[in-house]
């Protein structure tokens, strides 16, 4: 199974688990709005799966579109990412990780 952010005007309004071809049916609407997600994908970076109590550990992988969809995230089509809502003024939206770096002093 795989991972399908449900992508409205840009903004991920849903996320859940199914095979590519339950999103190419169309049972969920118009496949164009789904867009593969990957759980373990972080700060653009691909880790290994871990138990809950174990740190995450990169593993080499191939990092799918910046991080895992959430719902309020935002899937920018022209760079082919997923990043969070800004979480407070003074953020500045980090290219290479597609995390927010936070304000820096002044």
């Amino acid at each position: 199974m795989s991972y399908f952010a449900k992508v409205q005007d840009g903004l991920v309004t849903g996320v859940m688990s199914a095979s590519q071809s339950v999103i190419d049916s169309g049972l969920f609407g118009d496949p164009s709005i789904w867009v593969q997600t990957s759980y373990n994908t972080y700060g653009n970076v691909h880790y290994a799966p871990s138990p809950p109590a174990e740190p995450m550990t990169p593993d080499g992988g191939v990092a799918l579109r910046g991080n895992y969809a959430a719902i309020g995230y935002t899937y920018d089509s022209v760079n082919n990412v997923f990043y969070a809502p800004c979480p407070g003024p003074g953020y500045t939206l980090n290219i290479s990780t597609w995390l927010w770096d936070p304000p820096t002093g002044g």
